[in-house]
């Protein structure tokens, strides 16, 4: 005998139904199966993004998409566990969507055709550029002080970054190794160096001086 699939998210809404303009009518009367946490069971989808675009994090995210990266979906994901800003895709417009896990639908994604618009995007923003690689002029994401206002970018699995934003960023940071692999998964390096910036910025975790 199989075992049940197991019971994702809550069921129609038990009792008096709570009043205000976020209620979503149709979930609070069939349930909400959807992957949020509890604070937005039952919330309109657009109330969440409003109630998200009050409190997002001063860090984009940025990930170059020249080969369909299927790394790209992880990082979106990602982003949007940490509260980035926006992610930025660079290059090519399609993007696999699998890895997000519908989490694109409530995080910002913006498309830059190539890095010249993106670079330049980025200094009207006020951003920093940060890239994450292991070049021979990396510095370590450990002891590095991660600016508030920054775009972190990635690149794809394999070739890494690009030659063209090695040279636009403002620091490239690598990420310290202790095994045999030359390099780490690129959304297990985007969600360390999320993190980075979470430890720093909402937590004040200074990093190790240099």
């Amino acid at each position: 005998m199989e075992n049940a699939p197991a019971t994702v998210g809550v069921g129609p809404w038990e009792g008096v139904w709570p009043s205000g303009p976020h209620w979503d009518p149709d979930l609070l009367a069939h349930g909400d199966t959807r992957n949020v946490v509890d604070e937005y069971r039952y919330w309109q989808h657009d109330a969440i993004v409003a109630d998200l675009d009050s409190k997002r994090h001063n860090f984009h995210v940025a990930i170059e998409n020249w080969q369909h990266d299927l790394n790209i979906g992880s990082v979106v994901r990602t982003a949007n566990a940490f509260l980035a800003r926006e992610v930025h895709i660079i290059g090519r417009r399609r993007w696999n969507r699998r890895g997000a896990m519908v989490t694109d639908r409530y995080q910002h994604v913006r498309h830059h055709p190539t890095v010249e618009e993106f670079v330049e995007w980025a200094q009207a923003a006020g951003l920093r550029v940060i890239g994450i690689d292991n070049f021979p002029d990396s510095v370590p994401l450990e002891t590095y002080e991660l600016p508030r206002d920054c775009v972190l970018v990635f690149g794809q699995e394999g070739p890494g970054l690009t030659p063209e934003v090695h040279a636009a960023a403002d620091a490239t940071l690598s990420i310290a190794q202790f095994g045999s692999t030359r390099s780490i998964n690129a959304s297990a390096a985007a969600a360390i160096a999320m993190h980075g910036w979470v430890r720093r910025h909402v937590f004040g975790q200074h990093t190790i001086p240099q």
